[in-house]
């Protein structure tokens, strides 16, 4: 696999916006030939507000094996920063600097799990593209919990990759469904990973979410005896 170290900064516009739901949106920029990165790292990103610049960390969302793109992600919170991506049009410029971080997947591990909360979901997007698109043989198994039906960001993408992959498997579970929902109500908790993901001592679980989260889910884990060698993490603060 190749390694990606060298980070490069360069200025861009973007070129498309996708609603993703009511309150997250990606945001797409041309991709430099020369930019190479891994699934799940992460890149920082400059926009201008007035005559304020104003600079902050997003995940990659895109995959690397999308070309003509580099992609992030962001739930839309109030805070200056989302209130100046809101008002942005497609055109308007922002300098960006990728790639960084270490949370990353290139098919180290023939079986991976995956915990994630609301916009935690963004690397593990991007892992489970790549190895979509790749035709890894890596086995996923990926436990997505979020509020409604419709605060699930890449429902219909996770659905589709989950048809071209069978090696992936996608768990939803809502804190607050509708009376139509079939699937899992609740926390992602013990008994849900037991049942979904039985063989989960034989895997690297990525976990990405807000900071609760992830110290619920690394407790989950390590009752469950899970050695901390095959735990990684990505915390969102969502702003």
């Amino acid at each position: 696999m190749s390694s990606v170290d060298v980070s490069m900064k360069f200025d861009t516009s973007v070129n498309d916006i996708i609603p993703r739901t009511h309150n997250v949106k990606s945001f797409r920029f041309p991709r430099p030939k020369e930019l190479q990165y891994k699934a799940g790292q992460f890149m920082f990103v400059t926009i201008k507000s007035g005559d304020e610049e104003m600079r902050k960390h997003f995940t990659i969302s895109s995959s690397p094996t999308e070309k003509d793109h580099i992609e992030f992600t962001k739930k839309l919170t109030g805070s200056e920063y989302s209130n100046a991506l809101e008002t942005m049009q497609i055109g308007d410029g922002a300098i960006i600097e990728a790639p960084y971080g270490k949370f990353t997947f290139e098919g180290e591990y023939e079986k991976i799990g995956m915990l994630s909360g609301g916009i935690g979901i963004t690397p593990l997007r991007s892992i489970c593209k790549y190895c979509t698109d790749m035709q890894l043989d890596t086995e996923i198994a990926l436990l997505y919990g979020s509020l409604t039906e419709g605060d699930i960001v890449f429902r219909d993408e996770l659905a589709e990759m989950q048809k071209r992959n069978r090696n992936l498997k996608i768990v939803i579970t809502l804190d607050h469904p509708s009376e139509d929902w079939t699937g899992y109500k609740g926390y992602i908790n013990i008994q849900m990973i037991k049942k979904e993901v039985p063989d989960y001592m034989e895997r690297a679980f990525y976990v990405c979410g807000p900071p609760g989260m992830i110290i619920a889910m690394e407790n989950l884990l390590r009752d469950l005896n899970l050695p901390q060698s095959q735990i990684k993490r990505e915390i969102f603060s969502g702003y």
